[in-house]
């Protein structure tokens, strides 16, 4: 069975966003910098109080990330670079 290249990415950051999502975590496991970046700020700066709304958007991503094939989360999040959902 042939891997994908880019598909041992796939349940580092489908764990990582459900169980740190609020930290932004699994963005930077996938090399998107901006976009962790706006998670951990909107959770460290607001003391952690809209930390459950990031962390929520953590989950999510986690769950479809790891129900995704491995060719369509390489073509998805690896190659055409998709930051959001």
């Amino acid at each position: 069975m042939a891997t994908v290249p880019g598909a041992e990415k796939k349940v580092a950051a489908g764990i990582c966003g459900i169980l740190l999502g609020g930290l932004g975590v699994h963005k930077f496991i996938l090399g998107y910098k901006n976009e962790g970046l706006i998670m951990l700020l909107v959770s460290v700066l607001s003391c952690f109080t809209l930390s459950f709304v990031v962390s929520i958007v953590g989950i999510v991503e986690g769950i479809i990330y790891l129900t995704k094939t491995d060719e369509e989360f390489v073509s998805t999040y690896v190659t055409n670079k998709k930051g959001w959902f």
